[in-house]
């Protein structure tokens, strides 16, 4: 970890596309570490559009705040002010959190395709905790496809969605990450820098930031 810094500065840097990862000591924060092999428990994607305030992106099982794109308390995946959602996790939930920006900005077209991205997948449920260990599993086992078939998107039509597949839905709508792999594939800890997570194009994520809450 490179630096240490407040929530306001980190709230004043984060653009849309930038990675937020957190890491609780809690026996569900425990369980997700182990069950998806990860240093990390959750992650959430930034979000910021014109003149609205920074979103934070990302599934969760609680329904603490707003959803800001439904305008309705739900659990699963949702839009939350990027403020109240980090402090939540690093108060209420007792997470240390993480900040890891995009070494360079995402276009006005890639922004809307996060957006399109928020309409189709927002409100989603929460896998269980034995489909969230089922995907995990079986997105590491490659997938074979015939040479004249194309690379599928990393997800359809979700019937469940946990956070990491969320961001890398997302990502891949942007064009910042490859077709083709199974959402299961992505957990938490593939956000982290100590995992060679690829992008597209150049893009490239910088090393954490300490993101200190008060």
């Amino acid at each position: 970890m490179v630096a240490d810094i407040s929530l306001e500065d980190a709230i004043d840097l984060t653009r849309t596309g930038d990675i937020w990862i957190f890491r609780g000591r809690s026996g569900p924060d425990r369980a997700i570490q182990s069950l998806t092999n990860s240093p990390v428990n959750h992650v959430g994607m930034s979000i910021v559009v014109e003149d609205m305030p920074p979103l934070m992106w990302h599934a969760e099982l609680g329904r603490s705040l707003p959803d800001m794109w439904s305008g309705t308390f739900q659990r699963g995946v949702q839009l939350h002010d990027l403020r109240d959602a980090v402090t939540v996790w690093a108060h209420r939930y007792g997470q240390r959190g993480w900040l890891r920006q995009l070494e360079q900005p995402v276009t006005k077209d890639m922004e809307d395709k996060a957006l399109r991205t928020v309409a189709r997948l927002d409100g989603t449920p929460f896998p269980s905790s034995t489909q969230l260990a089922w995907r995990w599993a079986r997105g590491r086992v490659p997938q074979v496809r015939l040479p004249w078939q194309h690379a599928p998107e990393v997800t359809g039509d979700l019937e469940t969605a946990y956070c990491a597949e969320v961001v890398a839905v997302t990502y891949e709508a942007m064009g910042l990450l490859p077709r083709g792999r199974n959402a299961g594939w992505y957990d938490p800890g593939r956000f982290w820098s100590g995992d060679d997570l690829e992008l597209c194009d150049g893009y490239r994520l910088a090393p954490e930031l300490a993101v200190h809450t008060p």
